[in-house]
């Protein structure tokens, strides 16, 4: 009797903070007079709330439900939009481009960084880390501190099943989900600063932001982190404390972790000269392959993961999410929660389309915001691959709650310290400095 109060209780929470975090998102949901609106509020979000909402209850078969979502919403916009083309939407047109690059990027990398962590856990660094990781709940936290810093520079995906793996064997396998959480949010607070360590902020790089313009989103996540990494390492060492090895005679297998490093290398350089980190990622795995073994049955345990994840962001591609609210500091709260349910990529577009935000400030927001929910980023749902348990969004938010205090706190200390300095439409910007120079 009493599990099933809990469970109802769990399932109110979870319907609630679910409709709390999409509150901003219907501010600019609204319907446009040409396809079906319930209210003010287009179809398509209605189903995609919905979509959300079902993920969070039925969160053993997300898979199923996200590929239902896309198929409901793909029909609804068959009928009901004559003006809508799924082969431009996916491929694109000269005037816009498609949502290929982003569904490939991560289909590649979902799996690419699979295979890389398994050879990070087969290489036996992790078993001779608790050797060398402070005794008692810091070490934890320096084990956050590492993923923060390894996202500074690489994919959040790549830090967090890095991240995952060390866990996984510092632990002996029983890992909070508090600290799972805090996994995710350290992986996505050190790419917030850094226009290679996040696909978003690497958006604003390539449209013509000043990577300058965004450091300044580390005071966020510093701040966040002294929060949420405190937190979830004294949860991990009351639950399950690091036990350092005793076995002297563990050797690294140096050609694995040489494939690792080739890995990350490889996904830093794609990124950076091609826009495109799979790409570098699987030249370095089939290069492995010619001196050790590919672990490729890794692939088959997280293609569940990879398809819900590519199902809901081409489902989140459709919204009918054409403008945003004027560009403010508040603004960009609140974007933070929305991205916790909704991709990222779409909103950081359509700020870079709008202009007139601090761009460091939005990208703590829309980059840090999605770790409040395990599915808000892909670096949760690639975890959550490894730790099926992170998928109950209503334990998730419970044990986690450290990182949405964190993003609130985190925020708020880098609006102290560095101001709301929204920079001129930089498009706009560019253009006239064009001109400037031709004339």
């Amino acid at each position: 009797m009493l599990t099933s109060i809990s469970k109802i209780t769990g399932l109110r929470i979870t319907a609630f903070l679910l409709v709390f975090l999409l509150i901003p998102l219907a501010s600019f949901a609204a319907g446009t007079g040409v396809v079906p609106s319930i209210g003010p509020v287009r179809v398509e979000f209605i189903l995609f709330a919905l979509t959300l909402l079902s993920v969070a209850v039925f969160h053993k078969y997300t898979m199923q439900v996200a590929l239902t979502g896309l198929v409901v919403v793909l029909a609804f916009r068959f009928i009901f939009d004559s003006g809508f083309n799924l082969p431009e939407h996916i491929l694109g047109t000269p005037e816009h481009e498609g949502e290929w690059r982003t569904l490939l990027n991560l289909l590649g990398l979902l799996f690419g960084f699979a295979i890389l962590a398994k050879h990070f856990q087969e290489s036996r660094v992790p078993d001779i880390l608790p050797n060398f990781l402070p005794n008692g709940w810091t070490g934890g936290l320096v084990l956050l501190l590492i993923v923060m810093i390894i996202s500074s520079f690489l994919d959040n995906i790549a830090a967090a099943m890095i991240g995952g793996t060390m866990a996984m064997v510092l632990y002996k396998g029983k890992v909070h989900l508090g600290f799972l959480a805090a996994i995710v949010a350290a992986s996505n607070a050190g790419g917030a600063g850094s226009v290679v360590g996040d696909t978003t902020t690497t958006l604003m790089w390539i449209d013509g932001v000043n990577p300058v313009w965004v450091l300044h989103a580390f005071y966020g996540s510093i701040g966040a982190f002294l929060i949420f990494g405190t937190v979830a390492a004294r949860q991990q060492h009351k639950y399950h404390p690091i036990n350092a090895s005793n076995d002297a005679g563990i050797r690294v297998d140096k050609g694995k972790l040489v494939i690792v490093l080739m890995i990350l290398v490889g996904a830093i350089l794609s990124n950076y000269l091609l826009d495109f980190p799979a790409v570098g990622v699987w030249i370095a795995i089939l290069a492995g392959a010619s001196f050790r073994k590919t672990p490729w049955h890794e692939m088959k345990n997280v293609w569940r993961g990879t398809v819900f994840l590519m199902s809901l962001v081409t489902l989140a591609s459709l919204m009918p999410v054409d403008e945003l609210p004027k560009a403010s500091w508040f603004s960009s709260f609140s974007l933070g929660f929305v991205s916790a349910v909704f991709d990222n990529i779409p909103l950081t577009k359509l700020c870079l389309e709008q202009g007139g935000y601090d761009w460091g400030i939005l990208s703590f927001a829309v980059g840090f915001g999605g770790s409040m929910i395990w599915f808000g980023s892909s670096a949760g749902v690639a975890l959550s691959n490894m730790y099926p348990e992170a998928k109950n969004t209503f334990s998730y938010f419970k044990k986690g709650w450290h990182v949405t205090v964190a993003y609130i706190v985190g925020f708020f200390i880098m609006l102290g310290i560095a101001g709301w300095n929204p920079h001129p439409p930089h498009k706009k910007s560019l253009q006239s400095t064009t001109e400037t120079i031709k004339e």
